[in-house]
């Protein structure tokens, strides 16, 4: 496609193994913040919606990039009265609202640092011991929550000296209106204080999943946010032929639907309609109501919402029809594609779509704004994560047998908010953000092929026999061969074989066994087991002990996030898991396993 950059890499290799991978497009030139891009777009459009969010009665509320721009004014002017700061910044407590965009780019304006947290964080957890240990690194002047009401427990728990600001006021806690803070001009001080922010200033904290840990608040400086974005503009110039329309459920409290989404959307001037629903199954109906009525011009999400959407489309030549009527390009990231899953997309898009639409990915972190690499061309294969994006290098070094990434460039983050230690042990000597993921080349004699991810180096482990297991490939594999697991653990460190921990997906249960809707399969269903037996078996079929699932236990409680076992974003921490569910762990290589144990067929 003409639109898209073609795929090229330098790549060099150094005396001891180490590889380094950068484009050959040096970095284009970007602004000194975002914020400058509203004071942009209210300029040359300021009728033109920025956000749509759905009222109670279920119409699209727009606010327009003239009326962002006067209240985030307005706003910034409030938190200035306020002597906000990054020693008493803004934190935000509720999901994605234009009240939510409105408060984060008034703080950015006004050069004061926020964090929107995780809403799971306050609303799933039950003793809010992360809560209390984030507020305690934050310490916040200011805190929002919409529904004053929904977070009043929490905010019993860790709001202290903070003022409180809701949409509707809790029943016990004192809080001060939103709508107290638009009431109020902006004066000669929040210019003032926009002309001081520059490529160093801090814009937010967010805080990582803690997929390998305990969250860690990643700074993410004006330079991180506006590098990314022209990297993105560079590899992909479609991304400017027309403002982009999104539909995007994806939380601001993390990488992808923040900096990545959003911060798409309002640097090239586009409109971005608040998708309340998610890829779960009593909120996947809410998106697609959306996507029949808004058709846009990419989509973005993880591959569980990918797995929802493509069983829609299939059965659905209408919604089909609609959403690929402007789509430019599909977009998965935050964890691997199944193959399965890549060849129905493709299908459906093969046989609807009026013009070829690319199916792409990238590779990032909360740590690299998010992107570092990108599969922009249409020869991706699937898993490829693509190549450097203009203005980043990236280290392939030696790990055991793994090849870790490591990067550097203008969008990488200076550290970690009030941790000296994590910020020292996350860098290497030659100063590359170390990411703890694994990739390979798609083809070694060929570097502009792009990247294979090759999983997380904490995750991988070895087999009694010394034989390495990538856990994140035997994960996807094994999700993708069963198609009724909603996700899975991989186990088998010192053990001779490798086994799982998975949850079981209700709705495609009743497909297998024919049970009605909205009745429970039992995880003892006869045929259920078998299924996932045969399923082991097709799995397992002329593979080594590496890629083998000899045993699977389906479990019956969901992974719990105040022991660590779910990460904000919702993907299960593997290393949690197996800690906690010890037990189970022992079950799966007992050297008898119970009735509940499913073996491999044959």
């Amino acid at each position: 496609m003409a639109d898209l950059l073609p795929s090229e890499t330098i790549l060099e290799t150094g005396p001891d193994g180490t590889q380094y991978a950068r484009s050959p497009f040096p970095l284009g030139p970007y602004p000194t913040k975002l914020t400058e891009r509203l004071d942009h777009w209210a300029a040359e459009a300021p009728d033109r919606t920025f956000l749509a969010r759905r009222d109670a009665g279920g119409a699209w509320v727009h606010l327009s990039y003239g009326d962002m721009l006067r209240r985030t004014r307005a706003i910034a002017q409030s938190l200035i009265d306020r002597r906000l700061s990054s020693d008493r910044p803004v934190v935000i407590l509720s999901g994605n609202s234009l009240e939510h965009a409105l408060l984060g780019l008034a703080a950015m304006y006004a050069g004061i640092m926020y964090t929107p947290l995780a809403p799971a964080y306050a609303l799933l957890a039950r003793d809010y011991t992360t809560l209390r240990v984030l507020w305690q690194a934050l310490r916040p002047g200011l805190v929002f929550a919409a529904e004053g009401a929904l977070f009043e427990r929490a905010l019993t728990h860790v709001a202290a000296d903070a003022e409180i600001v809701t949409c509707t006021p809790p029943a016990q806690l004192k809080a001060t209106p939103f709508s107290a803070l638009e009431a109020v001009r902006a004066t000669a001080a929040v210019d003032e204080a926009h002309g001081r922010v520059g490529p160093d200033t801090v814009a937010k904290v967010l805080y990582t999943s803690g997929s390998t840990g305990r969250p860690k608040g990643v700074i993410n400086t004006q330079r991180m946010l506006c590098a990314n974005q022209a990297m993105l503009l560079q590899v992909m110039p479609l991304l400017g032929e027309e403002p982009p329309v999104l539909v995007d459920w994806l939380p601001w409290s993390h990488t992808f639907g923040a900096n990545h989404n959003l911060g798409q959307v309002l640097a090239y001037g586009g409109t971005l309609h608040i998708d309340d629903g998610r890829p779960a199954p009593a909120l996947f109906d809410r998106t697609v109501a959306a996507l029949r009525e808004v058709a846009a011009t990419a989509y973005f999400n993880v591959p569980g919402g990918w797995a929802l959407l493509a069983a829609r489309l299939e059965a659905d030549r209408a919604l089909a029809e609609t959403f690929f009527s402007r789509l430019r390009f599909m977009f998965y990231a935050a964890a691997a594609l199944p193959p399965a899953l890549w060849d129905r997309l493709r299908a459906v898009a093969d046989e609807v779509a009026a013009r070829p639409v690319p199916l792409t990915a990238s590779w990032g972190s909360t740590e690299t704004a998010p992107g570092a690499t990108t599969a922009h061309f249409v020869t991706a294969r699937c898993g490829c994560i693509g190549v450097p994006l203009p203005g980043v290098t990236l280290k392939l070094a030696p790990v055991d047998d793994k090849l870790e990434l490591r990067v550097r460039g203008p969008n990488v983050t200076p550290g970690y908010h009030r941790d000296p230690a994590a910020t020292a042990a996350v860098f290497d000597e030659d100063g590359f953000y170390r990411s703890g993921d694994a990739a390979r080349l798609v083809d070694p004699d060929d570097p502009d092929a792009g990247l294979m991810f090759d999983g997380r180096l904490a995750e991988n482990f070895k087999l009694v026999t010394g034989t390495w297991v990538v856990a994140g490939q035997v994960r996807t594999a094994l999700i993708s061969a069963a198609g009724v697991l909603t996700d899975a653990v991989i186990a088998g460190h010192d053990r001779d074989h490798v086994a799982a921990l998975a949850w079981l997906n209700q709705g495609e249960a009743r497909r297998v066994c024919g049970a009605p809707d909205g009745a429970d399969v039992a995880l003892d269903d006869p045929a259920l087991r078998a299924h996932l037996a045969a399923a082991l078996a097709t799995l397992n079929a002329g593979q080594g002990s590496a890629c083998r699932v000899e045993r699977l236990l389906l479990l019956d409680t969901p992974p719990d996030m105040d022991a660590g076992e779910i990460t904000d974003k919702g993907y299960v921490n593997q290393r949690a898991v197996l800690a906690r569910r010890a037990e189970a762990v022992e079950r799966l290589f007992a050297e008898a396993p119970d009735a509940a144990v499913i073996v491999a067929a044959g």
